[in-house]
C-alpha cells in the first residue's frame, strides 16, 4: 500500500557525495513506494523529467539526479566526465540510498550510463527504459576507429584546450535563453521550453543568464570501454529492457542496425512525430508505454 502524495507539492532537493563531488538530486516523495530513477541526458538537468514524474509519482518513489557537471551538481574540478565516472556516480546513489532493485528510465547519455550500470550490476536493476541511450551508431564508431590513438588524443587535447578558454554563453534575459531552448527542439511547447529554461540556467552576478552545465561536458573522451566491452555489458543485462526511439531523431535505431541482437531480453519501440527527446515530444504516449512496461 503506497501513500498518495500531494501532487501540488514539487520535489525536494537533496545532495549526495561521489568522488568528493557534491551531487544533487530531487526526491518526489512517496518513500513507501517502489523506487524509480529518472536519469537525464547530456547538457540537460533533472527537472526535465517533471512532467513524467508528476504522472508517475503516485505509484513510485521517484528520484531524479543531476549528473556531475549538470544542473545543480558540482562541476568536476579536473573536467573528468568519463563514462566510468558517471557509472560510479549512479552506483553510489543507488548504494547510498538503498534503492536496489531499482527501476530506471533514462535518456541519451543517462541511458548509456544506466545500460552500462545494469550490465555491471544486473541484480540491482528491476526494469530499464533507455531513450536513445546506446551511444554512437555502428557507422559513427567505425569512422572514429579509423583514427589512431595519437590522432584521437591530439584532437581531444585541442578540443579541451579550446573549451578551457570558452566562457559560458551569456543571455541578456530569460527570454533570450528561452528562444535558444525553442531552437534546440522544435517539438517543445512554449510552456515546456520555458520550464526547461528556468530550471536550466543560473543568473550571473552581472544579471545575465548562463546554462548550468559545465562546458567541459562537451568534450568526447579520446578513449572509453571498447565496443566489445560495452556489448558484453549489454549481454549481461537480465532485467526486461525497453529501448525507445523517435522516428524523427538523428539516432540510429538498434532494430535496424543490428545492436538489438546484443541484448538478451530487450525490445524496441519507436514513436511517430518524435525526435531525440521522446519523453517531451510524445509525453502522453510515452508515459502510457512506460507505465505499462514498468508495472
Amino acid at each position: 500500500m503506497t501513500n498518495t502524495p500531494d501532487t501540488t507539492i514539487g520535489p525536494t532537493s537533496r545532495v549526495y557525495f561521489s568522488q568528493r563531488l557534491r551531487l544533487h538530486y530531487v526526491d518526489w516523495g512517496n518513500p513507501g513506494a517502489p523506487p524509480l530513477l529518472l536519469v537525464h541526458g547530456g547538457r540537460d538537468h533533472c527537472r526535465n523529467w517533471d512532467w513524467v514524474a508528476e504522472r508517475l509519482r503516485k505509484d513510485w518513489h521517484i528520484i531524479a539526479p543531476d549528473l556531475r557537471g549538470h544542473g545543480d551538481s558540482q562541476w568536476s574540478p579536473d573536467g573528468n566526465y568519463a563514462m566510468a565516472a558517471h557509472v560510479y556516480d549512479l552506483a553510489q546513489l543507488i548504494h547510498q540510498q538503498h534503492l536496489a532493485p531499482v527501476t530506471i528510465v533514462a535518456h541519451s547519455l543517462g541511458g548509456n550510463i544506466s545500460l552500462r550500470y545494469a550490465g555491471v550490476y544486473p541484480e540491482n536493476v528491476r526494469k530499464l527504459v533507455a531513450i536513445e541511450g546506446l551511444g554512437p551508431s555502428p557507422r559513427m564508431l567505425a569512422e572514429r576507429q579509423k583514427k589512431t590513438i595519437d590522432e584521437r588524443m591530439r584532437g581531444w587535447v585541442e578540443e579541451v584546450r579550446k573549451l578551457s578558454g570558452r566562457l559560458s554563453r551569456r543571455y541578456g534575459s530569460i527570454e533570450e535563453a528561452f528562444s535558444r531552448m525553442q531552437e534546440e527542439n522544435k517539438h517543445l511547447s512554449p510552456a515546456q521550453a520555458r520550464h526547461l529554461t528556468e530550471h536550466g540556467v543560473n543568473q550571473n552576478e552581472d544579471g545575465t543568464y548562463s546554462w548550468k552545465f559545465d562546458n567541459y561536458v562537451r568534450a568526447w573522451q579520446p578513449y572509453d570501454m571498447t565496443q566489445d566491452d560495452v556489448e558484453h555489458l549489454w549481454s549481461r543485462i537480465t532485467c526486461p529492457t525497453l529501448l525507445v526511439y523517435g522516428k524523427e531523431s538523428w539516432a540510429s535505431n538498434p532494430q535496424d542496425d543490428g545492436r538489438i541482437a546484443k541484448f538478451p531480453s530487450a525490445k524496441v519501440v519507436s514513436f511517430d512525430n518524435a525526435g531525440h527527446w521522446v519523453h517531451h515530444d510524445r509525453l502522453d504516449a510515452f508515459v502510457e508505454t512506460v507505465r505499462a512496461f514498468i508495472v
